[in-house]
């Protein structure tokens, strides 16, 4: 199986469902705790929207998430922060559960993994499919 990741960084809307539809990704699973952005239509709503007009299913995972700790190293390109602050939060229940719960979305459709930042190095969806995405091929979209 393989999952696809993306990030938002610098995207369009436009640009950012052109590259879904390329890769034949129907689902977008939104890994962040905070789903807001400053980014026009970016937003937990709009973005579904956005998304549904175009045939992609929407499902936000918030326990899949890093916190603002997490979220400022990231920002930072602290990796070795956000690595230590994502291991706390995915030994938590609702983490483990929504890992199951992402794993089986992923495996009913082509579904990426969505955050902001562009670079998947610098983002905790890395960190995540590699703690829990055993066995499956993980593919970086670049918007």
């Amino acid at each position: 199986m393989t999952i696809y990741t993306i990030g938002y960084e610098g995207a369009t809307m436009a640009g950012f469902i052109a590259t879904l539809q390329a890769a034949g990704v129907r689902r977008v699973i939104d890994v962040r705790a905070l789903p807001l952005s400053r980014r026009p239509g970016f937003s937990k709503s709009p973005l579904a929207a956005s998304l549904g007009e175009a045939g992609i299913d929407y499902v936000h995972l918030k326990a899949l998430g890093t916190t603002k700790r997490g979220r400022d190293a990231a920002k930072k390109g602290d990796v070795a922060t956000l690595t230590a602050v994502y291991e706390v939060q995915l030994d938590l229940p609702e983490a483990q559960a929504q890992a199951a719960q992402m794993l089986a979305l992923a495996d009913e459709m082509p579904s990426a993994l969505l955050c902001f930042e562009r670079d998947p190095c610098h983002c905790h969806r890395t960190l995540l499919l590699r703690a829990v995405g055993e066995g499956r091929e993980v593919v970086n979209l670049n918007v």
